[in-house]
């Protein structure tokens, strides 16, 4: 079956969200968006453009990920805004 990953990547997209990261998949974040207090929410939380992310769980599409030398959950709405 297909996933919402395949179509990401069957388009070429140079960029995904966060949400569509597999468990234990590192990445790098390229993006962060949402507006100005989410983003800086976000990069108070380590979520800065350069920067590798880890998916460490996922439940219900609410993550887990481990970020300079942390781990930080983050719900699905928040992970939808940081693309890697």
């Amino acid at each position: 079956p297909n996933t919402a990953r395949d179509e990401w990547e069957r388009k070429g997209a140079r960029m995904m969200p966060l949400t569509l990261a597999r468990t234990g998949e590192s990445a790098q974040i390229q993006k962060v968006g949402g507006n100005p207090e989410t983003r800086r929410f976000l990069e108070n939380l380590g979520f800065v453009p350069g920067e590798q992310v880890q998916v460490v769980s996922e439940t219900n599409g609410n993550l887990i990920v481990s970020i300079k030398e942390a781990r930080v959950a983050i719900s699905r709405e928040m992970a939808g805004r940081i693309l890697i």
